[in-house]
C-alpha cells in the first residue's frame, strides 16, 4: 500500500486547476474601519471580494471566510470584530469585480457608484441587491497556511432580493447558473 502524498509534493498549479472545478459563491465581505487601520479620523468603508465562504454552525449561528494572510482586510478584522458579508447575485459581477482588484489605491472609491447601506448592528456596508446580507462579529481567527479563516458570529440575517440567482465563481471566471 502507498504512502499519501506530502503536502509539499503537490504541485501548486494542479492544486490550483484542481479546486477551480468547484464552483463557488461569491460574497464581498466588508467593514468600517477603524481609525486604528484608517487614513481619517473617521475611518473608512473597506471591502473584498470572497469566494472562500461558507456556514459553520447553525446554533449558534457562525460563518467563515478565509483571507490571504497579506490581504488589507486581515489588518482591518484585527482591529474591527465587526463585519458583514453581501450575497451577490449574478447581476452583480461588477461589484464583484471591482472589490477584488489587488494593490487599489484607495477603499474609499470603491464604494463611491456601488449602491449600499450601512448595517445597524456592524456599520458595515451592505451591498444593494445582494440576494442575502450578514452582519457579524469575530468570534475566532484560525492561521491556516498562507490565509487566516476568520469565523464569525452571524447578528443579523437579511433577504433584501431573495428572487435573484446567485453569482457564481468556477474556472477563474463569474457564471451564472444555467
Amino acid at each position: 500500500m502507498s504512502q499519501p502524498a506530502s503536502p509539499s509534493s503537490v504541485d501548486p498549479e494542479a492544486f490550483k486547476a484542481a479546486l477551480s472545478r468547484f464552483a463557488a459563491g461569491v460574497v464581498v465581505v466588508t467593514a468600517h474601519e477603524t481609525h486604528e487601520t484608517s487614513d481619517t479620523a473617521s475611518g473608512d468603508d473597506v471591502g473584498m471580494t470572497a469566494t472562500a465562504f461558507l456556514s459553520v454552525s447553525l446554533e449558534p449561528p457562525l460563518v467563515l471566510v478565509s483571507l490571504r494572510r497579506q490581504a488589507r482586510m486581515r489588518e482591518v478584522f484585527d482591529a474591527q470584530p465587526l463585519w458583514a458579508v453581501s450575497l451577490l447575485s449574478q447581476s452583480q459581477r461588477h461589484v464583484a469585480g471591482r472589490f477584488a482588484i489587488p494593490g487599489r489605491v484607495s477603499d474609499r472609491l470603491m464604494f463611491a457608484d456601488v449602491p449600499h447601506q450601512h448595517g445597524a448592528i456592524s456599520g458595515a456596508p451592505l451591498v444593494g441587491g445582494a440576494l442575502a446580507t450578514l452582519e457579524c462579529r469575530t468570534h475566532q481567527i484560525v492561521e491556516a497556511g498562507d490565509h487566516s479563516l476568520v469565523i464569525g458570529e452571524v447578528l443579523s440575517a437579511n433577504l433584501p432580493s431573495p428572487a435573484g440567482q446567485p453569482l457564481l465563481h468556477f474556472r477563474g471566471r463569474y457564471r451564472s447558473l444555467a
